[in-house]
């Protein structure tokens, strides 16, 4: 394959890229900015490396093993591990469907404010579900680049406005540094840049590309590079241009109106329309790749359970009736949330399981990805491995940090 052609084939990375930032990944980046400048910019580059290697590891276990990641654990592993994991996703999904369902409608009711939020994300739903269920895989990376090139398009115009310094922006993507009080927004914003269940999503995609055997391993390193490097360059962009709201004034969702406003201040009213119209399509692309990867995961869950005993072979996973019943699990009870808000107690086990998550992930690819009969020639190299290891310490102690606050 050349060089052109593995460039032209972009895709599944594209579609990875798209759903990893998300509302979420937006406040963290903004209330990080609003609070220290561009002191930590380091850390959306650090974050979007570490998110780098967990899914290059992910990708060749897949293609040198021919087995998904969960197959993987479900085969070789004890058995607690994809129960436990099984479990989380469920909870997962339920509470990150709910922030995606209020946060899209949010998006467009500051944009088109005739229409609640709850009846914008309503919308967004289940228009996610009806681009899903009908569109297949090839239509949703289509519209997943239209969605990436409008945010990521979006976004940077605005930091170039707003842009610092020269010696300032270096000194902050090169020179790190932790001022006081920093450490949690540090690892709030690597640990949210590119997502965090959603990584394992990409398997299936390159699958859907008919992207199998070792050497696809250089095209899906491609694919990944340009996945990440727009990732860390849209929460650079978001850091800066958050520099300079303050943030003592609000926090959580509230935020994104603030720094919309901010802009509008700086560079005048089409500043906040553009912001916002780079946070729907953040947002809404976030949603349409989290209603068609997730399913996924809870559809190779159960054939992959199932084929320890019989004999089952699935051409398309997206057809079958457990990937449309999860699809539909993730669409609609969330809805619930919109009037209720986020129960505590849920919030609570999500946060502190939510934050076990990276770790858990990044030792099982350490133990896989390093077996000599498993992986052959294709194991880690002491790079990808070191990656890994201080991915873990710092995911680390942001559970130990998580737990800590909610004892």
């Amino acid at each position: 394959m050349s060089k052109f052609d593995s460039f032209r084939s972009i895709g599944p990375g594209i579609v990875i890229a798209a759903t990893g930032v998300g509302a979420g990944d937006l406040i963290a980046a903004s209330v990080s900015g609003a609070r220290f400048g561009t002191t930590i910019l380091w850390a959306a580059v650090i974050g979007a490396i570490i998110k780098y290697v967990i899914n290059e590891n992910l990708a060749r276990w897949q293609l040198v093993t021919g087995t998904t990641l969960l197959e993987g654990w479900i085969q070789k592993l004890p058995r607690f591990v994809a129960v436990y994991f099984l479990l989380y996703l469920l909870l997962w999904s339920f509470i990150v469907a709910g922030a995606l369902i209020s946060a899209s409608g949010l998006a467009a009711h500051a944009i088109f404010p005739s229409v609640s939020v709850a009846a914008w994300g309503v919308i967004h739903s289940v228009a996610a579900v009806l681009i899903v269920w009908f569109g297949g895989y090839r239509h949703i990376e289509r519209i997943m680049k239209v969605l990436i090139a409008l945010m990521f398009i979006v976004v940077l115009v605005c930091a170039a406005l707003l842009l610092p310094d020269a010696g300032e922006l270096f000194k902050g993507i090169f020179l790190p540094s932790l001022p006081d009080g920093s450490i949690i927004f540090v690892l709030g914003v690597i640990g949210g840049v590119g997502g965090s269940v959603t990584v394992m999503s990409y398997g299936y995609w390159i699958r859907e590309k008919r992207w199998q055997g070792s050497e696809y391993i250089k095209q899906c390193r491609t694919d990944l590079s340009v996945a990440y490097i727009l990732t860390g360059l849209f929460g650079l962009s978001v850091m800066i241009i958050a520099a300079g709201v303050r943030p003592e004034v609000v926090q959580g969702s509230k935020m994104i109106l603030a720094v919309a406003d901010h802009l509008e201040t700086r560079v005048g009213e089409y500043g906040s329309w553009l912001f916002l119209a780079g946070f729907w399509g953040a947002v809404f692309s976030s949603m349409i790749g989290v209603w068609d990867g997730i399913p996924y995961l809870f559809t190779d869950f159960v054939y992959a359970s199932r084929r320890k005993t019989v004999a089952v072979e699935v051409d398309s996973y997206a057809k079958t009736p457990y990937y449309r019943a999860y699809l539909l699990y993730l669409a609609i009870p969330p809805m619930l949330l919109l009037p209720l808000g986020k129960p505590v107690w849920i919030v609570v086990m999500y946060s502190v399981a939510g934050a076990f998550f990276m770790p858990f992930l990044a030792v099982l690819l350490i133990y896989m990805n390093n077996r000599r009969d498993w992986l052959k020639t294709f194991r880690n190299g002491y790079i990808m491995n070191a990656v890994l290891l201080v991915s873990i310490l710092l995911f680390s102690y942001l559970l130990f940090e998580k737990t800590l606050r909610y004892l």
